[in-house]
């Protein structure tokens, strides 16, 4: 048995009709409550153009606010859209996270199925995955590097050196969102460990495409076996019925907001996979709670919610999870506070 990394995503949740102000201090007491209680790591999203859902739009500078409150706890991006960003704009920023952090940064990276928000930042959806290996190409050349030169598709410069350096050796490590079949390849043979989020799937249906991961990684000749954390929604509380009843109005909101999300960008132009996009929006849309809990939604008691993650570490070989303990944002947030020190103080101890 190897001990797995427990962490919450956050999505720093707006809260309705009040000030964001108000979505701040909330979700810091959150980040304060997790470092006094041990939590591994807290992971923030991205998210764009949607105040009814997240105040999260800027994930470096609120994870520079935790760090700056915080002594013990990474910090994990989760994920950095990088085909909406400046490379050596975004390396600068995640080195100067990681300075102020002293090494606490880890630097998650996707591409975000959001066809809306690249239409906002006037970035054509069709260039994400040219855009997405550039970025990611270029951050970690400068974190490498004294001085890089760099000729692509979509950046070019000459001579340029990243400052500050970062504070862990060749920069924090990155974490690369899997979502297609080929992408679980093309990031085993770059040698980076995967994040693999659900909503309401078993998570085991996914066993070929981590075993292809894996596969990859040792054909490239990386040394290991690939690292795979799982995202997924939760939530704790001291009764199984508690548990099910206080989480299932927000998981319900949850899955219909992203429905319609999906339905969105399915329908928008240079969109890859789009009538897989608009099949799960249908699913989404339909999906009952209690189907919703057949799937790996880690919803229980502690004892419960251990016993699965037990049970998916062993049959996926996870090295960690990040459970979405407000999927939907709509918990209240004592309820939220509760969930999380269940977390922390009886979960944690089980899957070590």
């Amino acid at each position: 048995m190897w001990p797995m990394e427990v962490g919450v995503f956050h999505e720093f949740p707006s809260l309705d009709g009040r000030p964001d102000s108000d979505a701040f201090r909330e979700a810091f007491a959150i980040c304060d409550a997790a470092e006094d209680w041990g939590l591994d790591v807290m992971w923030l999203a991205e998210l764009h153009f949607d105040p009814a859902r997240s105040v999260l739009s800027a994930p470096l500078c609120v994870a520079s606010a935790i760090a700056a409150r915080t002594r013990r706890m990474a910090i994990g991006i989760g994920v950095q859209v990088l085909p909406l960003c400046n490379p050596l704009r975004i390396a600068e920023e995640a080195a100067t996270v990681d300075q102020i952090s002293q090494g606490r940064l880890v630097f998650g990276v996707g591409r975000s199925g959001v066809a809306k928000t690249y239409e906002a930042y006037n970035v054509p959806y069709a260039e994400s995955r040219e855009r997405f290996a550039e970025t990611l190409d270029i951050i970690e050349q400068a974190w490498a590097r004294p001085t890089i030169s760099f000729s692509g598709r979509h950046f070019r410069f000459q001579d340029v050196t990243v400052t500050p350096r970062p504070f862990q050796t060749s920069g924090p490590p990155i974490r690369v969102a899997a979502t297609s079949a080929d992408s679980f390849v093309a990031i085993g043979r770059r040698g980076k460990p995967i994040f693999l989020a659900i909503r309401h799937e078993d998570a085991r249906m996914f066993t070929a495409n981590i075993q292809a991961y894996r596969q990859a990684w040792r054909d490239a000749g990386h040394p290991g076996n690939g690292a795979v954390y799982l995202r997924a929604p939760g939530y704790i509380a001291r009764t199984a019925d508690a548990a099910r009843s206080e989480a299932e109005a927000s998981l319900m909101h949850y899955y219909r907001a992203q429905g319609a999300l999906l339905a969105d960008s399915a329908a928008r132009a240079g969109v890859d996979g789009a009538d897989q996009r608009a099949r799960t929006a249908a699913r989404l849309n339909t999906i009952t709670y209690e189907e919703a809990l057949r799937g790996s939604v880690l919803i229980g008691t502690p004892q419960d919610v251990a016993d699965r993650l037990l049970a998916l570490r062993n049959d996926l070989g996870l090295d960690g999870i990040l459970v979405e303990l407000n999927c939907g944002g709509k918990v209240p947030h004592a309820q939220e506070k509760e969930a999380l020190r269940l977390l922390c103080q009886e979960v944690m101890p089980r899957v070590r």
